[in-house]
């Protein structure tokens, strides 16, 4: 039997704004057992974004619990938190988050600089695995200026990598990207799931959904709808089925 590594149970957010009180989640119980790819679904005020926020310990619910890989959050310290998130969470971004003065390899190598027990030589060890293993062995000393959209969010991934975590956390991690580099994405994520990666992706395209093995719908603060996907679309098959870029120019 798997163990879990996200169980939330009754979890509900509140936030007092003025007079009112806005219940963002309402009493929300799922988990997320290791080795899934899960896509988290929701429209705006969906209360999304604030799940998104406690499963990255950013933010404590006010109500219920949450476990990441067993150890409650609800009564950790501000330290604590940081810590942990440093430890088990690996964060990608739609917006990468990367230093723009800084070459990929200090990039992904951040993480590793609050860990005082990984050496330099360590560090960069891992940080050019993790870079290898997005396929960018060959881009370690370009600037974020110097990477295409597709390249920054593979060294954000990498970043997300070097820490060992047990959950990779994704936040609309192709929503600024057009359909090739996407399924670029996709497959890399789908790549990193078959070797054992926990996925936790946060999106609201459907299409995008269809590349994870389970679907979690959140609507007005409720899970509506939480459902394995029967019919996995495989995205390096998808992305080789796109017309060429020459075959557009063409006929264009």
């Amino acid at each position: 039997m798997k163990k879990n590594i996200i169980k939330i149970e009754n979890l509900k957010r509140e936030f007092v704004m003025g007079n009112e009180t806005v219940r963002a989640l309402k009493g929300i119980s799922f988990s997320v057992e290791e080795g899934e790819f899960v896509t988290i679904m929701g429209t705006s005020g969906s209360g999304k974004s604030t799940l998104l926020n406690i499963l990255g310990c950013l933010d404590k619910p006010t109500v219920g619990s949450y476990e990441i890989d067993n150890v409650p959050v609800s009564n950790l310290s501000k330290n604590e938190l940081a810590h942990l998130r440093n430890e088990k969470i690996g964060f990608i971004f739609q917006s990468y988050n990367l230093l723009p003065r800084t070459t990929a390899l200090e990039n992904v190598e951040l993480p590793l600089m609050y860990n005082a027990s990984v050496s330099s030589r360590e560090r960069r060890e891992r940080a050019l695995e993790a870079l290898r293993l997005v396929g960018l062995s060959k881009r370690i000393h370009h600037t974020p200026n110097q990477l295409s959209g597709g390249q920054q969010q593979r060294v954000a991934i990498a970043r997300a990598l070097v820490n060992n975590p047990v959950l990779i956390l994704a936040d609309e991690a192709t929503g600024n990207l057009d359909t090739r580099t996407s399924y670029e994405i996709m497959a890399l994520f789908q790549e990193l799931n078959a070797k054992g990666k926990t996925i936790a992706f946060v999106t609201h395209e459907p299409d995008i959904a269809l590349f994870s093995r389970r679907t979690i719908v959140l609507r007005d603060g409720h899970i509506t709808k939480d459902y394995p996907v029967e019919n996995i679309a495989d995205a390096a098959l998808a992305l080789a089925q796109l017309p060429k870029e020459e075959e557009l120019e063409a006929n264009s």
